[in-house]
């Protein structure tokens, strides 16, 4: 779903785990997208593959790389976010190297209790990680012992309360992202 405002900026949105029910639909997806169009950034959710309408099948994070990367292309912005929230996040960061587009990267919750990520190296195009406190899969205090690694000079933002799923705390969520666009 495509929402193009004039300008050079635009962000794409990767939604949660498609086998759990993620869609672009999702409450922490529209919210981002929300944050971002309040800034004035052309936005562009999409389902991965499989999902309601989407044609294909559940590709296990590689197929989904596709769709991301096809994504980017249809935005097309000179300057361009990549935001992935959960498993949005971590096909985000699987990808990151052919993501070439995309000049920062956000991650939402990546789930490093759940997945893998010890794959993702150094790189400066990670700008922010959000985590929640209350998160099980996405475990804050994990998230922070990897951050170094990631990109030692990423905002870390941890939403106190918040669980995986950021029911009743969208706002503060949006919050941390205009206050992320309007400096940086």
């Amino acid at each position: 779903m495509l929402a193009d405002f004039p300008g050079d900026h635009g962000v794409v949105i990767s939604h949660p785990h498609p086998l759990y029910g993620g869609s672009m639909h999702n409450n922490v997806v529209r919210a981002l997208v929300h944050a971002y169009q309040e800034e004035g950034y052309s936005t562009l959710r999409f389902n991965f593959r499989g999902v309601e309408n989407s044609e294909g099948d559940f590709g296990n994070g590689v197929g989904e790389q596709e769709d991301v990367k096809a994504a980017l292309k249809a935005m097309g912005k000179k300057n361009m976010d990549l935001v992935g929230y959960s498993f949005g996040a971590w096909v985000n960061a699987l990808g990151l190297e052919k993501f070439e587009e995309a000049q920062r990267l956000i991650m939402v919750s990546p789930p490093v209790s759940f997945v893998d990520f010890s794959f993702l190296e150094y790189s400066p195009r990670i700008k922010l990680v959000i985590c929640g406190t209350g998160d099980e899969i996405a475990e804050y205090k994990k998230v922070e012992k990897m951050l170094p690694n990631w990109n030692e000079q990423a905002l870390f933002r941890v939403i106190q309360g918040a669980d995986h799923f950021y029911s009743g705390y969208e706002e503060e969520l949006k919050l941390i992202i205009r206050e992320f666009l309007d400096k940086n």
